[in-house]
């Protein structure tokens, strides 16, 4: 199951703000970052652990592709703990794929 948050799109002109300006050019966006949540339903501590690394690599090499600011949330479900590391994958792409769809009726 994922979660996955984007930025917000603006088309506002920028506003002006107490704050100094540090930089004198187009501001950065935020790195996108990850979160895993893996519940004791998948194993004990080292089977938790182990999914949780699998999930980290494999999620690392799809930031890149997702805008800057994105919060990717994944939840591992039981089966998680047995499935090979290229069926999470698969899985995890497919879960991407649904969340940056539109929010139209999808089925479970």
């Amino acid at each position: 199951m994922v979660h996955l948050t984007l930025p917000e799109q603006t088309g506002h002109p920028a506003t002006t703000s107490p704050e100094p300006a540090r930089n004198s050019g187009a501001e950065t966006p935020a790195p996108s970052r990850a979160g895993f949540v893996v519940s004791k339903a998948v194993g004990n501590a080292v089977v938790r652990n182990k999914v949780r690394r699998r999930l980290r690599h494999l999620a690392r090499e799809r930031l890149a592709d997702l805008p800057g600011g994105s919060t990717l949330v994944v939840r591992a479900l039981p089966p998680a703990a047995e499935a090979s590391y290229a069926r999470l994958g698969a899985d995890l792409d497919a879960a991407l794929a649904a969340a940056r769809s539109p929010r139209g009726r999808r089925s479970r």
